[in-house]
């Protein structure tokens, strides 16, 4: 198999802060890997070091089979960088932005303006060319920052969190586009908080904590690494959040998971035999529930798994 990133013992520090602990990294040509943390994980911290924007300060990495420290301008070559905001010039035009890009590639003035409007018909933003981007929607912006990282024609994209911001629908515009582009043979690099992101786009997850990598693997690996099922319930009175907590934890041991914007409370359960010994402690107290059953669990449930377990193993270490 051949790999498009490699990454072997990533340190980096600013000052006192260790933003990596020796990360390991692979992605296969080709591919769509996803990288999630929590804020501060040191996501930012992976992808600037890999598209050349930051050395670190021990370890090594590659990408397209060039070290990012010892031949940086061969690694610039073959990349494409859009990170969390978008970085057109709002006094220009769409297609001025992306012939700008162009030329400061190299490109003839022919060249840059024939690139650019390929790139303006791809993401579908060809009426809107000659307007200024102060003009531009949210997800017009993030579409054409995506054409600017583009231009260049990169064999690897990284994208740090692009659609940090956006609203589903503009979001879900993104992640069409990023299936194309892996359609077209590009290898991806995905940094993201949102986990159905991950899920929808990545062949495979890479999930950071605190600076090193906590686990790795296809979403539906990571999935059954938590193991078992997710016990859920939503009681039909929100007040009575507090009781089946109490409850669900001297069923399973466990504290739940409270999502305090639907009221549903989640806790891992491998006995199917929970579900009926719930609906007795509940209808024992008088609760009802809108909902109770049992299911695999999400990728934010992973998510949560992983880095919580990260954070008890660094407790038993101290």
């Amino acid at each position: 198999m051949s790999y498009a990133i490699r990454a072997e013992g990533l340190v980096k520090r600013y000052g006192d802060k260790l933003a990596l602990n020796g990360v390991d990294l692979e992605v296969p040509t080709g591919k769509v890997i996803g990288v999630l943390g929590p804020n501060g994980a040191g996501k930012t911290t992976t992808v600037r070091i890999l598209s050349t924007l930051m050395r670190p300060d021990a370890g090594r990495a590659a990408v397209g089979g060039h070290d990012v420290v010892k031949d940086p301008v061969r690694v610039r070559a073959l990349i494409g960088l859009t990170g969390q905001y978008a970085s057109v010039d709002e006094s220009l035009s769409g297609v001025e932005n992306l012939v700008l890009l162009g030329r400061l590639l190299d490109l003839s003035k022919r060249q840059a303006r024939a690139r650019a409007a390929e790139l303006l018909e791809r993401f579908e933003l060809t009426d809107a060319a000659t307007r200024p981007i102060s003009t531009f929607s949210g997800g017009m912006r993030r579409r054409l920052d995506l054409a600017a990282s583009l231009v260049g024609r990169p064999q690897v994209l990284f994208l740090d969190e692009p659609t940090t911001g956006l609203d589903p629908h503009t979001r879900n515009e993104v992640w069409e586009v990023v299936r194309g582009l892996v359609l077209d043979g590009s290898t991806v690099l995905l940094t993201t908080q949102y986990l159905e992101e991950a899920d929808q786009l990545a062949d495979r997850i890479t999930v950071i904590d605190e600076g090193r990598v906590v686990a790795e693997g296809r979403p539906g690996e990571l999935k059954r690494r938590v193991g078992g099922q997710i016990l859920y319930v939503r009681p039909t009175v929100a007040t009575d959040a507090e009781k089946v907590a109490w409850i669900l934890t001297e069923l399973t041991g466990a504290a739940p998971i409270r999502d305090r914007n639907t009221g549903l409370l989640t806790v891992p359960a491998d006995d199917p035999m929970l579900v009926s010994a719930l609906v007795r402690r509940l209808d024992g107290t008088g609760i009802t529930a809108d909902e109770l059953g049992l299911r695999l669990p999400s990728l934010d449930e992973v998510f949560l798994a992983l880095t919580r377990q990260n954070t008890v193993a660094e407790r038993n270490v101290a």
